[in-house]
């Protein structure tokens, strides 16, 4: 790891990959712009967003004066929405048929009863589209059979009329999903269990983008490389760091480079039959030198697989293994409890708390970490993993190799 690590920052490159999201980078900008605002009013210190300085993809500038230090950041989200929009793109028909095929990769190969040993909210999640889609079905069918009754009292041939009422039902509800959301996790889990796993060849191709990014900001003059993995960008950054360590393109004097994962579904992949690509990156990843990896969840997102080590519970852990270094953002304790009330049941709200301002915050702090005067590993040197971190392997698949 180079000598950077050492030293304090003054400028940075951050690098954030953001999960399954079909929305335009700038959301993240701007949530960024807002959130930051009111962490630096409650912990004082300043700090402002401005045009990004560098060229590459979709990014802003962030000029910080944090502990008595000034530093400058160029934050730059690696995106893959096109993709994710293009898998979504399915109509009604087509998402029932990939219910079946999603619930099959998992209960078909065992890796749901073991996820269920992890944690049980990320689960619930998986299954909630399932349920409510499966609902709103038989809510169509439902009346369309009342219909049919009624309409039998006219004549009997006409009772087959009221099937027509089934496509206008489950139309309107995929209407609505921005409400119900039934859809969009139906197509997020999907994307993965219908390779069992494996990457897409377009999100390969993506990646290798992405690694080549990455391998150009540490040849830069900075003294930070920042990667931000979030919810499944989790699982691309690790695939993606350890290409890039692969690829000896890591310079030995060159910027100090971190990754820190955040709100990581890692199981919901590693646990599939034909993820060894993920399994190998993540054994190799956890053992190498050339960075610094913090973990960070919190049991109150019930989305993600809070304080799994995602090596350890994948089953590809050795004694080599030096990384994560798994800690709670502890969002009971983080946030006020007039804040933790207002927010407890707003779960997509929570699985991004990570990226938000905190009123009673602790070590971490999402912008003290991107925005602040020293490095990750400098940050996080002595802080000690979470004693209720789970590292059991539970895995039932732990095969390296295709």
């Amino acid at each position: 790891m180079s000598s950077a690590t050492d030293s304090h920052v003054k400028s940075r490159r951050v690098f954030y990959i953001p999960g399954y999201d079909p929305i335009h980078p700038r959301r993240y900008r701007e949530l960024y712009r807002k959130e930051s605002a009111r962490q630096a009013e409650i912990s004082g210190y300043e700090i402002g967003l401005k045009p990004k300085t560098t060229k590459g993809p979709y990014g802003w500038h962030v000029s910080a004066l944090i502990e008595d230090q000034a530093i400058e950041t160029d934050i730059e989200v690696l995106y893959w929405a096109d993709i994710v929009r293009d898998s979504m793109e399915q109509g009604i028909a087509a998402t029932y048929l990939q219910l079946v095929r999603t619930a099959w990769a998992y209960i078909g190969s065992g890796a749901l009863w073991r996820l269920m040993r992890l944690r049980k909210g990320p689960v619930i999640a998986a299954l909630y589209p399932i349920v409510f889609l499966l609902g709103q079905l038989a809510l169509a069918l439902a009346l369309a059979w009342g219909i049919g009754r009624g309409l039998a009292l006219i004549h009997p041939w006409a009772a087959w009329a009221g099937v027509v009422v089934v496509p206008f039902v489950l139309g309107w509800f995929r209407k609505h999903d921005n409400k119900f959301f039934a859809y969009y996790l139906m197509h997020d889990y999907a994307y993965s269990a219908r390779s069992k796993g494996a990457n897409s060849p377009e999100l390969e191709a993506r990646m290798a983008e992405f690694t080549d990014i990455i391998a150009a900001a540490l040849q830069t003059d900075v003294d930070e490389v920042l990667v931000v993995g979030h919810s499944s960008g989790a699982h691309l950054a690790v695939s993606l760091l350890s290409d890039l360590i692969r690829q000896g393109r890591i310079p030995s004097d060159g910027p100090a480079l971190n990754f820190l994962s955040l709100g990581q579904v890692v199981p919901m992949v590693s646990f599939l039959p034909k993820a060894q690509r993920l399994r190998a990156d993540l054994r190799f990843l956890s053992e190498r030198d050339e960075l610094f990896w913090l973990d960070v969840t919190a049991p109150g997102d019930g989305c993600a697989f809070a304080l799994c080590d995602p090596v350890g519970v994948s089953g590809v852990a050795t004694q080599k293994a030096r990384w994560p270094l798994v800690i709670s953002a502890a969002f009971t304790q983080t946030l006020s409890p007039e804040r933790w009330k207002e927010l407890r049941w707003r779960f997509f709200r929570l699985h991004f708390q990570y990226l938000c301002a905190f009123d009673r915050p602790g070590d971490y702090d999402y912008f003290r970490i991107t925005a602040g005067p020293l490095t990750l590993s400098r940050r996080f040197a002595d802080r000690q993993p979470s004693q209720s971190r789970i590292t059991a392997a539970v895995n039932k698949f732990t095969s390296v190799a295709p």
